[in-house]
C-alpha cells in the first residue's frame, strides 16, 4: 500500500516513512493513494479471531510492504501484554445500547490502544538508527499519558508532551508529570489544546528545525494510530452482529481522529450505518456535519476536556475524500482554514459526509444528568466523554444496533463524577502512587520560539 498526503499526492511513500515523520512536509496528513475492500468471506473469516490476531490482520493490509507477518505478530503481542482484558477492550450492556471499554490499557484511557502499539512499532524500525528519534505530542489530557507509558525508557528516542496548562483533570496531568524517565519532558503550554496543537504543526512546518532533531509525531495525525484504532470497531462488531448486518457507532470525538478509524473501517468493508459525532458545546464537528459549517469559535472550558477543540486536526482526512482525493483542492481548503478561521462546506460534499456521519451536541447539564441516570438505573458509573457519547445517541433516537465508544476510565475526571452522583470515583490501586509523587514539568509561554529553544536546550 502507497501513501500521499492530503496536500500534494505527486509524490508516494511507503509506511515506515508515514509512520515515522507522522506529518508531512508540506503539512498534509498521510493517507492511503487507494484502498480496497474486504470480501464477505474474508469478513467471514476475521468475525472468528481473537483481538489480538484480529490486529494483526487488519493492521498488516496498511504496513505489508515495509514488515513482515511475524514481525507484525510479535509486536502485536508486545503491545497489548499489559491490558487488564484478555481481549484488550469489554463490551457492557447499558438498557438497549451497548458501551464498548477501551480504558483498560496502563493509563486507563483508548489512547493506549494505539500508543502502546507505536511504542513496540519505534522499537521495531529504530533499532539500527543512530541519530535518537524526538516525539514532540500534543495532548488534551489523555493522549500525553499513554504515549508517554509507551515511549518512557527508551534508549533512542525522547518524548516530549504539550499540554494546556491547567485545563487537564488532576489524574489526567498527573499520569503524565509523575513519570521519572530521564527521557521524558512535559511542557505546561499557557493556552489550550488547539495551542499545543498548533505548536506541533508548526515545528513540523519548519523543515529545518524538525529534521535537525530527527522530529516524530504520535498525535492521531499519525496514520499508524488511525490503522490501529480500526480494530477495536470490527472487533466490537463481529462480538454484537451477524454478519452483513448494520450497525450504528457513536464516538465522543474532539479531534475526529477516533470516529475516522470508524470510517476508514466502513471504507474497507464493515457493514456500518452510521457514525454518530458526539461533541461537547466545542461544537465545531457538529456544526461542520450537520450545517456545513466548519467554523472555530472560542474554546469552551467543560467537564469533558479532551474534547475541548475547536481545531479537528483529521478532518482534513474526509475533506480530501469526499473531494474525490483532489490534493489541490484540499490544500487550498486547509489554507483558507488557517486564514479565514471557516470552511463552507459545499452542498455536494455535505450530502456526501451526511452518508457516512450525523452528528449532535450536549450541554453540561445533559452530561451531567447522563452520568446520573446510568448510575441510577445500572449502577454504572461512566466518564463525562462516554457520557456525551451515550447523552447524543440518545438525543438523536437512531434506529437500529448501536454501540457507544468509551474512552476513559472514570477515574480520570473525579470532579465531574463528584458533580453528577456525588461520588468519589477512585484511582485502581496499582495507579493511587501518582497523587503523591512529586510533579515535573515546566510552563512555557504560547510561543513557538520558546518551544523549540526548550527542546533544544534538553537536547544538550
Amino acid at each position: 500500500m502507497k501513501y500521499v498526503s492530503t496536500r500534494n499526492k505527486s509524490k508516494e511513500f511507503n509506511f515506515t516513512e508515514v509512520f515515522i515523520k507522522g506529518l508531512a512536509d508540506d503539512g498534509g496528513l498521510f493517507i492511503p493513494k487507494t484502498t480496497s475492500v474486504l470480501s464477505e468471506q474474508e469478513l467471514l473469516k476475521l468475525s472468528k479471531l481473537n483481538y489480538k490476531d484480529l490486529a494483526k490482520e487488519i493492521i498488516f493490509l496498511f504496513c505489508n510492504e515495509t514488515i513482515s507477518k511475524d514481525e507484525l505478530s510479535n509486536i502485536v503481542e508486545k503491545s497489548y501484554s499489559k491490558f487488564n482484558e484478555e481481549n484488550v477492550v469489554k463490551i457492557t450492556d447499558i438498557g438497549e445500547n451497548k458501551i464498548l471499554e477501551l480504558y483498560h490499557g496502563p493509563t486507563l484511557a483508548f489512547k493506549d490502544i494505539a500508543m502502546q502499539f507505536i511504542g513496540h512499532l519505534y522499537d521495531h524500525y529504530i533499532k539500527n538508527f543512530k541519530k535518537k528519534i524526538n516525539v514532540v505530542v500534543a495532548t488534551s489530557g489523555d493522549t500525553g499519558s499513554a504515549a508517554i507509558d509507551a515511549i518512557k525508557g527508551k534508549d533512542k528516542m525522547n518524548i516530549f508532551v504539550l499540554h494546556p496548562n491547567n485545563k487537564v483533570s488532576s489524574v489526567q496531568r498527573k499520569l503524565m508529570t509523575t513519570v521519572k524517565d530521564k527521557n521524558v519532558f512535559n511542557i505546561a503550554l499557557d493556552g489550550n489544546f488547539d495551542d499545543c496543537q498548533n505548536l506541533v504543526k508548526s515545528m513540523f512546518a519548519d523543515s529545518k528545525f524538525s529534521n535537525s532533531i530527527n522530529m516524530s509525531g504520535v498525535n492521531s495525525i499519525n496514520w499508524a494510530r488511525i490503522v490501529a484504532q480500526t480494530v477495536y470497531y470490527f472487533f466490537s462488531y463481529f462480538q454484537v452482529c451477524q454478519l452483513n448486518e448494520k450497525i450504528n457507532f457513536s464516538v465522543p470525538t474532539g479531534n475526529f481522529g477516533d470516529v475516522y478509524a470508524g470510517y476508514l473501517s466502513k471504507k474497507i468493508g464493515l457493514p456500518i450505518g452510521k457514525l454518530i459525532v458526539a461533541t461537547n458545546q466545542n461544537d465545531i464537528l457538529h456544526r461542520a456535519i450537520s450545517k456545513g459549517q466548519y467554523e472555530a469559535h472560542s474554546v469552551v472550558e467543560t467537564l469533558s476536556p479532551s474534547m475541548d477543540i475547536q481545531v479537528a486536526s483529521n478532518f482534513e482526512r474526509l475533506i480530501y475524500d469526499v473531494n474525490n482525493g483532489n490534493s489541490d483542492k484540499t490544500n487550498k481548503i486547509m489554507q483558507s482554514i488557517k486564514k479565514e478561521k471557516k470552511y463552507l462546506i459545499e452542498e455536494k460534499e455535505l450530502k456526501e459526509i451526511q452518508k457516512n456521519f450525523i452528528s449532535e451536541s450536549i450541554s453540561e447539564q445533559e452530561l451531567l444528568s447522563c452520568i446520573k441516570k446510568v448510575y441510577e438505573n445500572h449502577k454504572i458509573i461512566i466518564d463525562p466523554h462516554t457520557a456525551v457519547g451515550l447523552g447524543v445517541l440518545e438525543k438523536i433516537n437512531l434506529a437500529g444496533k448501536k454501540i457507544v465508544l468509551s474512552t476513559a476510565h472514570p477515574c480520570k475526571f473525579p470532579e465531574a463524577i463528584k458533580k453528577a452522583i456525588n461520588i468519589k470515583s477512585e484511582l485502581p490501586e496499582k495507579l493511587n502512587y501518582i497523587l503523591n509523587e512529586k510533579e515535573n514539568f515546566d510552563v512555557i509561554n504560547n510561543d513557538i520560539e520558546e518551544v523549540k529553544k526548550y527542546i533544544l536546550n534538553k537536547l544538550i
